[in-house]
């Protein structure tokens, strides 16, 4: 993938507004912003979906009537006892599940895929005290390992590396169902993040599509026309209202927008998030109108059986309330194009090793920042807050080969690329190393402990050399790489 393309993927396609078109600069900084918030839109639908079901009175009114709207799936036992260890007294983790299940669309956006995938998937994780939350957005085409899901039966899936929005589509074959595509979907968020999963919640196409026409369609400015067939979408350019069925084409725009990138389409997305809750702000819906929308929203919905249907969902809500205002953060995990160490793949993601802090973290119940660092090491640069740190850009770091396995050391070279350092050479150890070690000289130890925030690596590893300057390291992978984490 060239830079430009890459740089590409994680921008919004063309800086749309609910109130006029973007300048150039004023795109650049939406787009910078956006970058940072890829997880809101689904977080946001459930947002909007919590405030229209915790209405007070509204709710109980009607309570009967939501609560059998809503679909309940029981995943004990397909979870099985292997599990991460539960989270701290208090803090809850919740699988935000979104189905592209074309059932009650009557066929548009495309024929339904023989099997459901989850379109959308993150982790909203709140903290034991509710003072805080983080919403992780998980990219759709993140290259993960698929655990052995249960089919039913007596049949289980054998495990496998695939995108992680197959693992719906592994749980639910075989007639398992939402129950088994939900289920197939934690075991693997689990197995890949050791955050233990406590409930779930799903939704499919025709529910953000009623929702939108619950609230009489939204307000949105376009600055040019879009024309894309495989979403159902023709809009002129200029301000108009979408209805459902609008709303959710540009939702799903790919092909036309931007470079076709599924992260790329995530900032248009919360555009028209950010134009449905103004919508919901601004109409100050009157109780019918509230309850369109909480009626459309659960309709659509599906959640775990220990959640508890409405009642769940309530208190879900008054947990929320309780946050302060500013306490949720939405991270993406740190990810790099998987083309760079699998050249012919051009449509995946791999998961940084940075991630590996951020759910550390959670885990732990601590905060993290907008790029999923603790906050206890954090700053407005991409590594740690020290005195003087050198940003990464100006750490140039050679990579040399200490195994058997041919090429390592230029897939890590392109790793440490990604992560934001200035590629060094590459080449063969002198012989072969035990040990992955990073090598510094005089006033390099900095530049080094840099280097390895960034890789996972402990300080254990770090050894000190005459010669080289103080912004060089060298990285020579050793026989443990894999141990590494490398």
């Amino acid at each position: 993938m060239s830079g430009a393309r890459r740089r590409g993927a994680r921008q919004s396609g063309a800086g749309f507004s609910a109130e006029r078109p973007l300048s150039r600069q004023e795109g650049r900084a939406r787009e910078r912003s956006q970058r940072r918030r890829r997880g809101m839109f689904k977080a946001g639908i459930i947002a909007v979906l919590v405030v229209a079901v915790g209405g007070g009175s509204l709710a109980y009114a009607f309570y009967d009537k939501l609560n059998g709207n809503i679909k309940t799936a029981d995943v004990t036992s397909a979870l099985g006892d292997d599990r991460p260890a539960q989270s701290p007294p208090g803090a809850v983790n919740i699988a935000l599940i979104g189905s592209d299940s074309r059932a009650g669309t009557g066929g548009a956006y495309g024929k339904a895929l023989g099997s459901e995938h989850s379109d959308t998937l993150m982790v909203l994780h709140l903290s034991a005290d509710h003072k805080w939350a983080t919403a992780v957005s998980l990219p759709r085409d993140s290259w993960v390992d698929i655990p052995s899901c249960d089919l039913g039966g007596g049949k289980t899936s054998a495990p496998t590396k695939a995108k992680i929005n197959s693992a719906f589509a592994v749980g639910g074959s075989r007639g398992g169902g939402a129950a088994g595509g939900a289920a197939c979907t934690i075991k693997t968020v689990e197995q890949n993040t050791g955050l233990r999963i406590d409930h779930f919640l799903e939704i499919d196409f025709s529910g953000f599509s009623n929702m939108v026409n619950a609230l009489g369609g939204v307000q949105m400015c376009l600055p040019k026309a879009i024309k894309d067939t495989k979403a159902s979408l023709s809009l002129p350019a200029g301000c108009q209202k979408l209805d459902g069925k609008q709303a959710l084409g540009f939702a799903r725009a790919r092909y036309a927008l931007g470079d076709g990138s599924d992260i790329g389409r995530i900032g248009r997305q919360q555009e028209l998030l950010a134009a449905m809750l103004a919508t919901v702000q601004d109409k100050k819906l009157d109780a019918p109108a509230m309850y369109r929308l909480a009626d459309a929203a659960t309709k659509s919905l599906t959640v775990d059986s220990k959640l508890g249907g409405l009642s769940g969902l309530l208190g879900l809500a008054k947990d929320f309330q309780a946050m302060p205002k500013g306490g949720l953060t939405f991270v993406t995990v740190p990810n790099y194009p998987r083309e760079l160490d699998v050249p012919s793949d051009k449509a995946n993601v791999v998961w940084k090793t940075a991630s590996k802090d951020l759910f550390t973290a959670l885990r732990d119940d601590k905060p993290v920042d907008k790029d999923g660092r603790p906050l206890s090491a954090s700053d407005d640069s991409p590594e740690p807050a020290r005195s003087g740190a050198l940003k990464r850009k100006d750490i140039k770091v050679t990579v040399l080969n200490g195994t058997d396995v041919t090429g390592k050391a230029t897939g890590i070279s392109r790793k440490v690329a990604a992560d934001g350092f200035r590629s060094g050479a590459t080449g063969n150890a002198a012989r072969r190393e035990p040990v992955t070690v990073i090598r510094y000289g005089q006033g390099g130890e900095q530049a080094a402990r840099t280097l390895a925030d960034a890789l996972g690596l402990d300080t254990s590893r770090l050894r000190q050399e005459g010669g080289a300057a103080a912004s060089s390291v060298t990285l020579i992978i050793g026989a443990d790489y894999a141990s590494a984490g490398l």
